[in-house]
């Protein structure tokens, strides 16, 4: 959930949900006064205090009294570097990936499975090749209009893609997003029988996608290797691009099933 410029309509009730509302504001703004947190939850000012103050003991926060604001705290790293081991971000995982960039040129990126997810969990890109602006750390957000997020439904038998897009729905983001149940379902199908899946301008106009899957040793899903680019810097590449994603793939899954041992 994101609070840029919001007011809650609706005050959050438990204790915790508040503090990780709290904590997700200053992240957001890069550091944050009470009156701000205040303001953007719909809180009363004590009770950000409050909260603000419980953080700041324990190192989630730190109080910059000079400015009167809060901001993270080095706690906060230590809970990251954990992620980042705990999704198998090692060095030779982040190195995969950024040859991928370098090779192609493209922006790349690595999803791993959390849950019943496919999350971002490293992007490479460039100037010259920039990311999807919202492709950051833990977006896994309308599945039915991003290249991994079709290799993730494409895994699903019927029921569970059933109950999963009844969850997230098959909103349009652009005039080319797939919102037809049965054109999606015929595409699925063959994203399951290739292993590789395309989108053209489906989540965001101006952009295309490709994701291969990551597998384990049971041939289970693990992950996905993405690239991204706007559309004429895929044209008559498709064969190398799907060439170079499925190597990587099977050197990364590599890496995941030896830092899983």
């Amino acid at each position: 959930m994101s609070h840029h410029g919001l007011v809650q309509a609706e005050t959050p009730k438990g204790p915790v949900e508040r503090s990780l509302m709290v904590l997700e504001v200053v992240a957001e703004r890069g550091g944050a006064s009470a009156r701000e947190i205040a303001d953007a939850l719909g809180l009363p000012l004590p009770t950000v205090y409050r909260i603000a103050n419980t953080l700041a003991e324990s190192d989630y926060l730190v109080h910059i009294r000079a400015e009167s604001r809060y901001e993270l705290g080095h706690k906060l790293h230590q809970l990251g570097q954990s992620l980042h081991k705990q999704v198998g971000m090692s060095r030779p995982v982040a190195r995969e990936i950024t040859r991928l960039h370098e090779d192609t040129g493209l922006a790349a990126c690595l999803t791993v499975l959390r849950g019943a997810e496919l999350v971002i969990v490293y992007v490479v890109d460039s100037p010259s090749c920039p990311r999807l602006p919202t492709m950051r750390f833990g977006f896994h957000d309308v599945p039915h209009s991003t290249a991994f997020g079709k290799i993730l439904l494409a895994e699903q038998d019927a029921a569970g893609r059933d109950l999963y897009l009844n969850r997230h729905g098959m909103r349009a983001l652009t005039a080319n997003t797939i919102t037809d149940r049965c054109e999606l379902d015929a595409e699925l199908s063959d994203v399951a029988l290739r292993g590789i899946a395309w989108e053209h301008e489906e989540f965001l106009a101006g952009f295309g996608c490709a994701a291969v899957p990551v597998r384990g040793p049971d041939a289970g899903l693990i992950g996905a290797v993405a690239i991204s680019a706007r559309p004429e810097r895929l044209a008559g590449r498709e064969q190398t691009v799907e060439a170079k994603l499925r190597n990587v793939a099977t050197r990364v899954a590599a890496c995941l099933r030896g830092a899983q041992r």
